[in-house]
This record gives structure tokens, C-alpha cells and sequence, in this order.
């Protein structure tokens, strides 16, 4: 027997879906994830607790180069945290489904 919040879950994840799967909505939500992976990393370089690598990099990149893998990073993993939390939602979404099916036809 399935519980209300799981019929609530339901009801929600086939109106929701499509519009949760889209890759720049995935990108637009995702993003507070990927500055929670890039900011530490910015700050690490810019505030050059680490001399030696500062110098190194200072020497031989340009800042371009760590701007453009920082926008990278950020997209990379705004994309992959709700890739991956939509596959969840998927998943647990054909569970319910397969168990409501089974509950309806018992019956």
C-alpha cells in the first residue's frame, strides 16, 4: 500500500519530469552546487597559502586558463549533481509505479 507522500511523489514527478530534465534548468538549479566545488578552489589559488605553487602557475598559465577551468568545474558539476538527483528521482519514481500497478491489479 503506498502512503500518501508517496502518491503526492507521484502525482508530482510526472508533471515535473520533463521540465527537471531539461539540461539548462539541470545547469540554472545545479549551479549553487558547482560554486560549492569551485569557490574553495578559487580561493586556494588566490589566496596563495601554497607559495611555491602560486609561482609555478603564476609563471607558467595565464589566469585565463584557471578562469576557464573554474566556469568548467561549475558546470560540470551543476549538471552532474542534478543529472544525478533526476536519475534518483526516476528511479524512485518507476518503484512506486511498478508497486502501484501491482497493488491495483491484486485487486
Amino acid at each position: 500500500m503506498l502512503t500518501k507522500e508517496e502518491k503526492d511523489f507521484i502525482v508530482y514527478w510526472e508533471q515535473n519530469r520533463d521540465r527537471q530534465k531539461k539540461t539548462f534548468r539541470q545547469w540554472l538549479i545545479g549551479l549553487p552546487i558547482g560554486l560549492l566545488f569551485a569557490v574553495p578552489i578559487f580561493l586556494n589559488y588566490a589566496l596563495g597559502w601554497y607559495k611555491r605553487a602560486g609561482m609555478v602557475a603564476g609563471s607558467q598559465s595565464s589566469p585565463l586558463i584557471l578562469i576557464i577551468a573554474i566556469l568548467a568545474i561549475i558546470t560540470f558539476m551543476a549538471i552532474f549533481y542534478k543529472q544525478y538527483q533526476w536519475d534518483q528521482y526516476e528511479q524512485r519514481y518507476r518503484e512506486l509505479k511498478v508497486q502501484q500497478d501491482r497493488e491495483s491489479s491484486e485487486t
